[in-house]
């Protein structure tokens, strides 16, 4: 039974067991990066004391994970009904010793030309979280609180304007508040690649690899620009492996996953995929209505006095579906135009103003959308849907994506294989013929079309 009379090595095996229960709940990858950190300390009077590293691990774990582990404790030792969780302070872990001040590693001049400036308005506290991008800024805020951190590296991907540089932003910004002496170097690919040549140019390689083979943090985003360039491929590969041997965290950002990356070398892509791979999907009404509605405060200070009528940000939320970029663009017109013209904000305006947006937005499919939904809805993986499978149970689901695209977008067969993996367009033109040949005679199958196409247009 667990008690005060517990003691610490009977406590510590008691978690053991438990803690071998979990593993099995919640799975190996979600076991590594939340509950292998704790620690459970004591228990008394029905409540179970957990040590977390920190604060934010404790609040995920306490909203996600806590009837889980209060049915294992219960389960373990006696009735347990309540979790209580304390951080592991580093300051009291270390009261005991001798105050030193170590000296920061001073940045070098190098370290700044390197860095690419962080932009202001992309911190945490402007990052708005819902549904489709609540798993990556829980890992994000995970990396930039430097607690252990179990992923390495987080790989976040996702389509243009979903949140991947705003979150790479963040995280960098947040380290140098919290560990000012961490060396941080935040750049795009474009950028390591640049850098690298000028130093094969200048013969300065080895300083090169010292200066990123050196810092605390290596920060890399759009890493598919690197696909293709053999040189760069192999000195990105040894820097990320040095890193990694080290212990130093890596954040990577891409437009698709490393298994999707066309002409990046397999090992590069297997490094990629040895971490946390967290997609940030495309918004849902929730996320982008909530999105206008934190722009809307912040361009009231912009423009006060301005009036925006009920159903303005509800109307556009459903109306502006491509990505967050088009969206906040949006809102930043009307407010201008209603600053100029000294009008409130109605839905009149809105379409007077926003023509040519809301006419772009207007059935505006994506064939990687359509590759996702129909991966998602038939659970097969993304990369299978555009990779060499033939098995009935891939083939299927890729024929439909193939008619989908085809009925939903304005893409030519040419341009439709080459995003299915570079097929050539008469196996476009098979796939789409054979589709159509079933949807007559299986009411299954058309069913199911059906309701991809109105998922895909809501």
């Amino acid at each position: 039974m667990w008690g005060q009379e517990t003691e610490l090595g009977e406590m510590d095996r008691l978690w053991g067991q438990a803690r071998e229960e979990l593993q099995k709940i919640v799975g190996a990858d979600c076991f590594s990066t939340w509950i292998e950190p704790l620690r459970l300390t004591g228990v008394e009077d029905g409540t179970a004391t957990i040590a977390s590293p920190t604060r934010f691990l404790s609040d995920w774990v306490s909203r996600h994970y806590s009837d889980d582990i209060l049915k294992v404790l219960d389960r373990m030792g006696g009735p347990v009904q309540r979790l209580q969780f304390e951080t592991r302070s580093q300051t009291a872990r270390q009261a005991a010793a001798p105050a030193v001040k170590r000296p920061s590693q001073p940045r070098t001049q190098s370290d700044e030309e390197l860095t690419a400036p962080l932009d202001s308005r992309f911190t945490f506290e402007n990052f708005v979280v819902g549904k489709p991008n609540e798993l990556a800024h829980a890992a994000a805020r995970r990396v930039a609180e430097g607690g252990p951190v179990t992923f390495n590296p987080l790989f976040l991907y996702g389509g243009v304007g979903l949140g991947k540089t705003h979150l790479m932003h963040a995280i960098a910004r947040e380290i140098q508040v919290r560990r000012p002496e961490a060396r941080v170097l935040y750049l795009s690919a474009e950028q390591f690649m640049y850098r690298f040549v000028q130093a094969l140019r200048d013969r300065t390689v080895m300083d090169f690899k010292e200066l990123f083979r050196t810092v605390s943090v290596l920060m890399v985003d759009d890493v598919q620009f690197i696909a293709g360039k053999d040189s760069t491929q192999e000195e990105f590969f040894h820097t990320f492996n040095t890193l990694v041997d080290q212990g130093k965290q890596i954040v990577i950002s891409a437009d698709r996953a490393p298994g999707e990356i066309k002409d990046m070398e397999e090992r590069i892509k297997s490094r990629l995929q040895c971490g946390l791979v967290v997609d940030l999907h495309p918004t849902d009404y929730e996320l982008r209505l909530g999105i206008l509605q934190s722009k809307t405060e912040s361009f009231r200070n912009q423009y006060p006095g301005l009036q925006i009528a009920p159903g303005v940000l509800e109307f556009l939320a459903h109306r502006i579906t491509s990505n967050v970029r088009v969206l906040e663009g949006a809102l930043q017109r009307l407010f201008a135009f209603a600053s100029l013209m000294g009008r409130e904000i109605n839905l009149d305006m809105a379409q007077e103003c926003l023509a040519d947006i809301l006419r772009a937005n207007d059935r505006k499919v994506s064939i990687e959308e359509i590759q996702r939904k129909v991966a998602e809805h038939y659970n097969i993986r993304l990369a299978d849907m555009i990779g060499p499978k033939r098995m009935r149970t891939v083939a299927r689901p890729r024929q439909i994506a193939m008619y989908l695209a085809k009925q939903m977008t304005s893409r030519s067969l040419p341009e439709i294989g080459r995003r299915f993996g570079g097929r050539d367009h008469t196996t476009i033109m098979h796939g789409v013929k054979k589709i159509e040949e079933l949807r007559s005679a299986d009411r299954s199958l058309a069913e199911d079309i059906d309701l991809l196409r109105r998922l895909l247009e809501a």
